[in-house]
């Protein structure tokens, strides 16, 4: 029998396997897609917020600030791009600026480092592409940007490296109560655990109902986004935010980690949590917002569009406990913005809930949190020359766009979770998240995944289960099949 079994492999997930992994346990992680952070977590607006939004006093508020904390010291050691920028609630009018005096309220009480109001012109002279007509601003100067799903990568393999049992394409049917724990039936397999944690997102309601009454109910709410080329990633140098409203945070305009610029969400309630869909209202609504903050983005340099379903509930706070009917299954449900700020102050919320039910925490004599990986283009060119020198394949450009080289490509397809298709493959080290957007490489990733996995293109994924690239053979050559 193992002793915890967590379902769900997003940055929830990861995250609360990371911190599992550093105890004398055998924890089991089972996720129902083939890759890690294949959901909410690969599409959101990949901000580390600083925590004056939530309500003083409910989990959202004290685990957002933990949480911002806890991102930028784990992204330092397990070499994740984040990067500490800071962001801006803009105010149009006098409605607004109470509301920003509000936020500011809140921050104090909920221990935001920094924050504090700005005139119109303190505004301007910091972001000179916003809009004349802003007021006043909130500044938070703790807010930081991160790659969410290379974060949620590196937890989930500095969890497997040290122990922790990660389960791929086994999605969880059935859980029945057991002599001293929990039958979990996930994929092909059965697994025996005498704890649960529930980190399935969206979808976090239905497992629960599997082990327990029900608790809480999912309403996912469907947001869309522009992702831009990087000529626009410097028309903006701050996260910048409308002031909030009933839904959501609203549309903001941020950079990103790897230089391009990001524009969304709008909110729409979706019946199905994998509704991923993008639609030209919700694009056009979001065009609309963005431009009142920043009325010179050139949407001619859109390269990609995008939607991800955020875990809204029928509950106005986090659901973080353990269920009252089934001792040993916790509930991390409802982990709607800021979820991904919070993942790490969760993820240690939920040991202590375990430990309350029954799970013995006893520190590992060592605990290996050491990670790195190649970025070619960032090296110097001495560093580039030696590493060519040892090994070619680093000297072979793949993604012209994002200067990635078969040497990263390999490192990625032998890395402690290798990916399966190009979009696992794009998610570990970047080849297609340039302005073509694998219009050239792909093809080129495509035979690279079949050469070191030692499979037929045709088995090559583009990223979830049954995304074929290639069916089968369309033309003949000199009388030959192509």
């Amino acid at each position: 029998m193992v002793d915890v079994t967590i379902i769900g492999c997003g940055v929830i997930g990861a995250a609360t396997a990371y911190e599992l992994a550093h105890y004398d346990l055998r924890t089991v992680v089972v996720e129902r897609e083939n890759d890690v952070s294949t959901g909410t977590t690969k599409a959101n607006s990949a901000i580390i917020h600083a925590g004056y939004d939530p309500e003083p006093g409910t989990l959202m508020a004290r685990l957002n600030v933990e949480g911002n904390r806890r991102t930028k010291e784990i992204a330092a050691r397990l070499d994740v791009p984040c990067k500490e920028i800071g962001s801006l609630v803009l105010a149009f009018d006098e409605a607004d600026v109470k509301t920003v005096e509000e936020l500011y309220r809140r921050g104090v009480a909920n221990g935001v480092p920094g924050v504090r109001v700005l005139s119109a012109q303190e505004v301007q002279a910091l972001e000179p592409n916003l809009s004349k007509e802003v007021k006043a601003a909130l500044l938070a100067p703790s807010a930081a940007i991160i790659s969410p799903w290379e974060m949620c990568l590196a937890l989930a393999e500095t969890a497997v490296k040290n122990g922790v049992e990660l389960r791929l394409n086994s999605p969880v049917t059935a859980i029945e109560k057991i002599e001293g724990g929990y039958r979990v039936t996930a994929g092909d397999s059965v697994i025996e655990t005498r704890t649960i944690v529930n980190a399935a997102g969206v979808h976090a309601d239905q497992i629960n109902d599997l082990a327990a009454p029900h608790a809480f109910t999912t309403r996912p709410s469907r947001g869309e986004y522009y992702l831009m080329d990087k000529s626009q990633g410097a028309l903006v140098d701050h996260v910048i935010f409308q002031c909030p409203n009933k839904d959501g945070k609203g549309v903001l305009v941020s950079p990103t980690v790897h230089g391009n610029l990001i524009v969304g969400p709008n909110a729409e309630d979706v019946a199905d949590g994998d509704d991923v869909a993008v639609t030209a209202a919700g694009l056009d609504f979001v065009r609309e917002k963005a431009a009142k903050s920043v009325p010179g983005i050139n949407y001619r340099d859109s390269i990609r569009n995008f939607s991800g379903v955020r875990a809204v509930t029928d509950q106005p706070d986090f659901v973080i406990c353990e269920s009252p009917a089934a001792k040993g299954f916790i509930n991390l449900g409802g982990i709607k913005s800021p979820g991904l700020s919070s993942a790490p102050a969760i993820a240690a919320e939920a040991v202590k809930l375990l430990a309350g039910a029954g799970v013995e925490l006893k520190e590992k004599a060592s605990f290996d949190d050491s990670r790195s990986r190649v970025r070619f283009k960032e090296l110097s060119s001495k560093e580039k020359t030696a590493l060519v020198e040892k090994d070619p394949a680093y000297g072979r450009v793949i993604c012209r766009c994002e200067t990635i080289t078969e040497g990263e490509i390999v490192d990625a397809l032998h890395s402690v979770i290798p990916p399966v298709s190009i979009d696992g493959v794009k998610r570990r080290c970047n080849p297609g998240m340039g302005r073509c957007q694998g219009g050239f490489c792909g093809p080129r990733v495509q035979e690279i995944i079949a050469r070191e996995l030692g499979i037929s293109q045709q088995e090559v994924l583009q990223d979830k289960a049954g995304s074929r690239i290639i069916f089968g053979q369309t033309k003949q050559k000199g009388g030959a099949a192509q």
